[in-house]
């Protein structure tokens, strides 16, 4: 007969009475249909209509695209098939995305569903993570319902970016590093230093941020000696840079003259992308070309209404009207993507550490609060400070770490309920969740104002509560129901936001959640996204060349590939200001007949002839305001990076020598403007415009690149 203990090993509740092996079997039969009614619900909801995304960000489409037709491309994660020039992050995500699209034929569902069903991965991992740690199937149910009615989770697992792989082999770190703590396993250990290291070539160092919570918790809580735990952690340390550094020395390795550069990088190298553009510099603010940090970036995007009063401003405002510092996570549109539970889960880590301050060295919930809430103050830390471009969609990195701990959280308060501690602490995380849920909700007030007075007026009710000390066994089903009422109220408000982000169509470089905002479908304006030129994709399908075409910038190279369904030279790569190819370079693949033509967009980079500026309104956030409208075009009758117009409207500004209407500073997004305020390859425009002749075909100016003989 198998015994079960009561709830908290306590004199002041009694054990239960002992269960028959066919209440055990049933027990076990109700857990697993439990997990699969989480899984099933999950997938679907995550699945419904995914294909309303297209192509999502055309930059990471455009690679997935060439990895479905090219196995070189595939591995380098090249934006063309031509090789080229690969996106600036490793290839993890390109070859989830490129496998799939080779066996299923490139499409948007190709594309985006391994991207949800990463999701629903992600769920199971954190599901066993809680369930092992706690021992209790509800407290997985809800750390698991928890992550996926996170607005974040539901924006970026439908979307192509890499942060969704690169989660979810957070996730399975963290998931192997509990199972290597029960019992001191050197496989499980290894395990979760080899998932840290395919986390690095998905993001490179954000997806290392788990890492000191995952060390610190094992080094403390294993169940061996500490020379043992020392050693078993170096061998992690090898199995991370053994499934990283082999995808590393095949850079280095391979002639970089036969492979594509490695986008982002000064010389072509992968550390130098690593540690610069990707690494460092990014937290310091000088990746892309030594710009400012962009929290001074302009505030509305091009052609976006103002945003009424009240409304989330999930535009430019800095990302997401972020600023820098511990406040960062906690407001603008880092607060409707990850901030619902967030305070609650900050709270639950120091509850949990308070109530197993005397526990054994090896206690499980104490190594928990290590993992979880060592992940989210790590990673939560770094997100808060850095000072290069910040998008909000970043936070994904901590939504299982914030789910997690908060279930952890209270489950180990439900098991102290018998203490006025432990009542307490669940009727303050049941309060802390639903003010701050009411406060997250009242920020975009116009949005359905009844649902944060009902989420705030069931959670304190339900806080008092369970502030209140319960005894006996109906009691203890009263509790519970409150509990559960409180939990489902707690979750309401991310849950709103995660289903009209599902039904919300996004595109571009800076997604966004919640409702769709008038002219700013998809958050940003869908920045990053070129405009349909029919005209022109049937001219690039007729060649048969290298490439079909160059152009300044991978943004708008990868959207004409998706348009032509042919290779097109990104000149510059992402930034523009990469420096590849030279015009040296440049002209001997002219020569050679490798290139059809050149190609400047209305309202792009190019810089020459023909090239059109852009102007930004800057009116100090998204609810209007008048400023100072800057362009940075280099288009005829323009002044290089000085084209200035006074007191124009943020999202309608018009620069000098820039076409009315167009609020984007080329400078400042790539895809839309030229590299981060640098053309870096003007040199190649003039010797364009100077030797062939233009065409206009929709909204671009061509160039032929016939004829040239050298």
């Amino acid at each position: 007969m198998v015994v079960t203990t009561s709830l908290v090993d306590t004199p002041t509740i009694p054990p239960l009475p002992a269960t028959s092996p066919t209440a055990d079997r049933s027990g076990r039969i109700a857990e697993r249909v439990g997990l699969i009614a989480l899984l099933t619900a999950t997938a679907v909801m995550y699945l419904w209509n995914i294909t309303i995304n297209g192509m999502g960000n055309q930059f990471y489409a455009g690679a997935a695209w060439a990895g479905s037709k090219s196995w070189e491309a595939l591995l380098f994660g090249s934006l063309d098939t031509g090789n080229f020039i690969t996106v600036d992050k490793p290839p993890v995500s390109q070859w989830v995305m490129g496998l799939s699209g080779r066996i299923f034929g490139f499409s948007s569902a190709s594309m985006l569903i391994p991207q949800a069903l990463m999701a629903v991965a992600a769920v199971a991992l954190l599901y066993g993570a809680v369930r092992r740690i706690t021992g209790n199937h509800n407290a997985a149910l809800l750390a698991g319902g928890a992550l996926a009615l996170t607005p974040v989770a539901a924006l970026m697992f439908r979307f192509n970016n890499p942060d969704a792989v690169m989660v979810l082999l957070m996730m399975a770190g963290a998931y192997a590093t509990v199972r290597a703590l029960e019992r001191a396993s050197t496989k499980w250990i290894l395990l979760a230093g080899a998932a840290l290291g395919f986390a690095f070539l998905a993001k490179m160092l954000e997806g290392l941020m788990v890492l000191p919570a995952l060390g610190l918790a094992y080094l403390i809580a294993a169940p061996n000696p500490i020379r043992t735990r020392i050693i078993q952690l170096f061998g992690a340390l090898v199995a991370m840079l053994a499934a990283s550094g082999w995808y590393v020395f095949v850079t280095l390795l391979w002639p970089a003259s036969s492979r594509p550069y490695l986008a982002g990088s000064t010389d072509n190298n992968f550390m130098n992308l690593v540690l610069g553009y990707n690494g460092f510099a990014r937290v310091l603010g000088r990746n892309h070309g030594g710009g400012a940090p962009h929290a001074a970036t302009p505030a509305a995007p091009a052609a976006a209404t103002p945003m009424p009063a009240g409304g989330h401003g999930g535009g430019f405002g800095g990302f997401g009207g972020q600023v820098r510092g511990v406040e960062r996570l906690f407001s603008g549109e880092f607060g409707y993507e990850i901030g619902w539970l967030l305070p609650a889960a900050l709270l639950a880590m120091v509850l949990v550490l308070v109530s197993r301050g005397r526990a054994p060295r090896t206690d499980m919930m104490r190594a928990a609060a290590i993992v979880f809430g060592g992940w989210i103050v790590v990673d939560g830390g770094v997100l808060s400070y850095m000072n290069g471009m910040v998008h909000p969609y970043y936070c994904l990195s901590i939504a299982p770490a914030v789910a997690g701990m908060f279930a952890i959280g209270v489950w180990e308060m439900w098991t102290k309920r018998h203490t006025i501690f432990g009542r307490l602490g669940m009727a303050a995380l049941v309060a802390t969740t639903g003010v701050w849920s009411f406060v997250l909700l009242h920020r975009n007030s116009g949005w359905h104002p009844e649902l944060r007075w009902a989420i705030l007026v069931v959670t304190i009710v339900v806080a008092i509560a369970l502030a209140l000390p319960w005894h006996g066994r109906i009691d203890r089903r009263v509790a519970a129901a409150m509990v559960t009422i409180g939990m489902l109220a707690s979750l309401s408000g991310a849950a709103a936001y995660t289903v009209t982000t599902i039904g919300t169509a996004h595109s571009g470089g800076g997604p966004t959640v919640g409702p769709a905002q008038a002219g700013n479908r998809g958050g940003l304006g869908g920045f990053g996204q070129t405009q349909s030129n029919p005209q022109l994709a049937a001219m690039l399908s007729a060649t048969d060349s290298t490439w079909a075409a160059a152009i300044n910038g991978s943004s708008a190279a990868a959207g004409l590939e998706l348009q032509s369904d042919k290779a097109v030279m990104a000149i510059g790569g992402f930034s523009g200001s990469d420096p590849t190819p030279t015009l040296a370079q440049f002209q001997q693949d002219v020569k050679a007949g490798k290139v059809g033509y050149y190609i400047v967009e209305s309202g792009g980079r190019g810089g020459g002839a023909g090239a059109t500026a852009s102007g930004t309104g800057r009116g100090g956030d998204q609810h209007g305001g008048g400023g100072t409208a800057r362009g940075n075009g280099t288009g005829q009758g323009a002044t290089p990076g000085n084209s200035t117009g006074q007191g124009a409207t943020p999202g309608n500004s018009t620069g000098q020598g820039a076409t009315p209407g167009k609020g984007t500073d080329p400078g400042a997004f790539p895809g839309t403007g030229g590299g981060w305020g640098r053309n870096q390859h003007a040199d190649i425009t003039n010797w364009v415009t100077a030797t062939f002749t233009p065409q206009q075909v929709g909204n671009a100016t061509v160039y032929k690149l016939s004829g040239y003989t050298g």
